[in-house]
C-alpha cells in the first residue's frame, strides 16, 4: 500500500544531528532509532536525542515486526555501561532512553547487564531522569526486581499488538506475560508504560479490551503508534489509520483512566519520553 500524506517523516540535516551520530558511532554504541528503522530518527537526532540500545544489536527472537538482525548474539560488552554513561553526559541529555535486545541465550535473560548499565549512567549523570524499555525476562520476577531496585523513573515493556494477533507478530512472547511483568513493575510504584502498533489487522474491540487488560495492572502509561513494515520479511500492513481515529483511541484511553498517552501514526515507544515524567 502507498503510504499516505501524513506519514511523512522529517529527515536528519543539522549540526546537531552530525554530532549525535557521530558519538554514538565514536563509542560504538547500538541505537533502535538505526536498528528499527525509526521514523522519528531525523526528528530526535536533530535535537542531540537518541534512544540507546544494549546488549548487542543480535536478538535472539524474531518479532515479525522488528528489524531488528536476529541470530546467535556475541557475548556481552562489559564496557558497554560506561560507554553509555560517557555519552549521555556528552550529550548532555537530561533524560536518557534504554532499550535492549532479547538475551535469551544468557542465564539471567541479560537482566544483570541491565542493572549495571542503569546504576552506571546514574553514577555519572546524577541528575538525568531515565526510562527503560525492558524485555519480558520470560516473566521471572526476581529478574525484574533488579531492574526495579535501580529506580528508574519509567519503566516500559510493550504489549504491541492485542490478544490474538501477539502468537503471529511477536516471537516467544506471551500476552499473559507481558501483562504479568507490567503488574509486577505497577506494584513497586514505579510510573509503568506500554506501547502498541496499530494496522496490524486488530479490531476496536480488541483495542478496548487491551486498554482494560492494561489499566487492570495498573499500568497507566501509554503509546500508540502506527506499525510501518521495514522490509519485505517482515509482517505487512493490514492498514494506515487516520490520524483522526489515533486521537479517538487517546481520547477514550484518557476517559478509561490512563494519566498520559501519545496516540499519533508515528508515536513510537520512546516518542517525547520526557514527557510521560509530566503528569
Amino acid at each position: 500500500m502507498r503510504k499516505p500524506d501524513w506519514l511523512k517523516i522529517s529527515l536528519g540535516n543539522n549540526a546537531t544531528f552530525a554530532t549525535t551520530g557521530k558519538i554514538i558511532q565514536g563509542n560504538k554504541l547500538h541505537t533502535i532509532c538505526q536498528s528499527g528503522k525509526c521514523p522519528n530518527l531525523g526528528e530526535c537526532w536533530n535535537k542531540g536525542t537518541a534512544t540507546f540500545m544494549i546488549a548487542g544489536d543480535i536478538c535472539t527472537r524474531s518479532c515479525k515486526f522488528c528489524n531488528t538482525q536476529t541470530g546467535k548474539p556475541l557475548p556481552l560488552d562489559r564496557q558497554e555501561p560506561a560507554r553509555i554513561a560517557e555519552s549521555v553526559k556528552e550529550m548532555t541529555l537530561k533524560h536518557v532512553i534504554i532499550t535492549s535486545v532479547d538475551r535469551d541465550d544468557l542465564p539471567d535473560y541479560g537482566a544483570g547487564h541491565w542493572a549495571e548499565t542503569i546504576r552506571t549512567i546514574k553514577s555519572v549523570n546524577p541528575s538525568v531522569t531515565m526510562e527503560v524499555l525492558i524485555p519480558d525476562f520470560r516473566g521471572n520476577k526476581k529478574l525484574l526486581d533488579l531492574i526495579i531496585r535501580e529506580q528508574p523513573e519509567i519503566i516500559s515493556h510493550n504489549m504491541e499488538t492485542v490478544k490474538r494477533l501477539t502468537p503471529t507478530v511477536r516471537s516467544v512472547a506471551n500476552y499473559d506475560t507481558s501483562l504479568s511483568v507490567l503488574a509486577h513493575i505497577a506494584s513497586s510504584g514505579i510510573a509503568t508504560k506500554s506501547g502498541i502498533m496499530l494496522g496490524l489487522g486488530e479490531k476496536k474491540h480488541e483495542i478496548l479490551e487491551l486498554f482494560d487488560d492494561l489499566l487492570c495492572y495498573n499500568c497507566k502509561l501509554l503509546s500508540i503508534g502506527q506499525y510501518l513494515q521495514p522490509s519485505r520479511k517482515n509482517i505487512p500492513v493490514s492498514e494506515y489509520i487516520h490520524p483522526d481515529i489515533f486521537n479517538e483511541y487517546r481520547i477514550i484511553a484518557e476517559e478509561k483512566g490512563f494519566k498520559n498517552v501519545r496516540s499519533a501514526p508515528l508515536v513510537r515507544s520512546s516518542y517525547h519520553s520526557i514527557d510521560f515524567l509530566q503528569r
